[in-house]
């Protein structure tokens, strides 16, 4: 059996056979859901000019000293200062009427809000004069040209995806036009002669093809199109041709199941009669040391252009198409996007598929011997105290050390990382990941966490918590819990596919 290597050198050959795709530059309008390329800086200073916070009365502070409702003073009116009018300066001993969010007047340092004077709120003719009941100073009800952002000021960064409040701001610091990443086109391939439509009526031995599904989704939600879902059987030749039609509109093939050591798995197939420099694919395969998801390969498929479009294939159990897609296929994304463009690291260490958060085991659950564990899971509250002492024993004196203040998670199915348990991922919000030389994880262990792109945004309330309900027969924190698990969780077979 071929040895395994580490899901971070694996990843790391997957990246380096990519090149990035041209980026482009569109309208404000048209940008909304992209993502920045480069980092953008203001072009207008916001606000733009020193304007009112306050519908009232443009003054010179100094003009107002010892005004009060009992000695109000009284200055003429000379002027009206809707929003979008360029004013006249302020004559000293004047005041004019301006509305909230209108350039203040050459002249003026103040504005005094309408109620602090005789006049009444709301459309009325311009009085000849004003009672100012309350003093002003400088700066009062005023907003400075430049306060919140100045010229050249640093905005937003690449990477930053363009939600709608973000393309709002972009428009208030002067921009029309922003760089966005290019949008990676991903034709989506399941493989298996016993897959059936969703809802179709099933025969012994099939299955619905639930992987094709998810797989489109998890390209949306990591921003990409889905430029096709397709299906193939088991049949190399059919493959082949699967494959070269997908090729034809897709910057990136994703497909699921068929890399394992079975009789009938096509891609293993595949790669075997299709050899040599002329072959229109060519596809490597390798055990890599991750439960699920241990067989995994990549390649390329000659499309009729001439291109050689990547691929990865993914095993096909569910769990392991979701944790392999956040763990590689997501990294390709953003480098085929043009960010992280090193290999290994990203140009900031921030690729997608990589720890971000850090919580607390609420329950125990054993690991898979040399292999980094990648744990469905969702939040949950702190487990009971006793449940804590009972498991952690010797482990940790019974006590758990919860000053970080840190989340608690439990994994989202009662049988933990199963590759086959696809009822429970809808409740799964993140993957809790456990070293390969991690044995057991005990009650109160920090974990890192790689959030999964369908827990954002969230659930509408209540959403979450039926899902979990599928799935959900809590562990018994504990010794207790910790024997069940290993009763219920046989160590998987070597060489067989997850």
């Amino acid at each position: 059996m071929a040895q395994m290597i580490p899901l971070e050198d694996y990843v790391a050959q997957v990246l380096e056979t990519l090149s990035p795709l041209e980026n482009g530059r569109l309208a404000l309008e048209q940008a909304h859901g992209r993502v920045l390329a480069e980092d953008v800086t203001a072009v207008l200073p916001v606000p733009p000019w020193t304007n009112s916070a306050m519908d009232g009365y443009a003054v010179r502070a100094g003009d107002t000293a010892g005004a009060s409702p009992q000695t109000p003073v009284v200055l003429p009116v000379t002027g009206d200062i809707p929003a979008g009018a360029a004013p006249q300066p302020l004559a000293a001993g004047t005041a004019q009427r301006i509305m909230t969010g209108a350039m203040l007047p050459e002249g003026a340092d103040a504005v005094v809000k309408v109620e602090d004077t005789d006049q009444a709120p709301g459309p009325r003719p311009l009085p000849e004069r004003v009672e100012l009941r309350a003093g002003a100073r400088p700066g009062l009800n005023v907003r400075r040209a430049g306060e919140d952002v100045r010229t050249g000021d640093p905005v937003m960064a690449a990477g930053t995806r363009l939600s709608a409040a973000a393309v709002s701001a972009l428009a208030s610091v002067g921009l029309g036009s922003v760089p966005v990443a290019a949008r990676v086109r991903v034709a989506v391939v399941s493989t298996g002669a016993e897959l059936r439509d969703p809802g179709q009526a099933l025969v012994p031995g099939t299955i619905p093809d639930s992987n094709g599904l998810l797989l489109a989704g998890l390209v949306s939600e990591h921003g990409a199109d889905c430029a096709s879902v397709t299906r193939s059987g088991d049949s190399a030749k059919e493959l082949g041709e699967v494959l070269r039609r997908a090729a034809a509109g897709a910057d990136l093939i994703v497909t699921s199941g068929g890399v394992s050591a079975g009789a009938f798995d096509p891609l293993t197939m595949l790669a075997q009669a299709e050899r040599g420099e002329d072959a229109p694919v060519r596809l490597d395969f390798v055990k890599v040391a991750m439960q699920p998801g241990k067989p995994q390969g990549h390649g390329w498929v000659r499309a009729d252009d001439g291109r050689r479009v990547p691929i990865i294939c993914l095993p096909g159990n569910p769990v392991s198409v979701l944790v392999s897609f956040t763990t590689i296929v997501a990294p390709a994304l953003a480098r085929l996007a043009g960010f992280g463009t090193d290999p290994v690291d990203g140009e900031d260490g921030a690729l997608p598929g990589r720890p971000r958060l850090t919580a607390r085991a609420a329950v125990a659950w054993r690991t898979p011997p040399g292999r980094r564990q990648h744990v469905p899971v969702r939040f949950t509250g702190p487990p009971s105290r006793s449940a804590v002492g009972d498991d952690a024993g010797d482990h940790s004196g019974g006590h758990v050390d919860d000053r970080a203040g840190l989340p608690w998670v439990t994994p989202s199915h009662r049988l933990g990382s199963g590759s086959h348990l696809v009822a429970s991922l809808p409740a799964a919000q993140a993957l809790a990941v456990v070293a390969a030389e991690v044995e057991a994880v005990h009650v109160g262990d920090a974990l890192p966490l790689i959030p999964l792109s369908h827990s954002f945004p969230p659930s509408p309330p209540g959403a979450r918590e039926r899902a979990s309900q599928l799935a959900d027969e809590p562990f018994r924190a504990g010794r207790q819990g910790l024997r069940r698990v290993r009763d219920e969780c046989p160590q998987p077979i070597e060489g067989a596919s997850s």
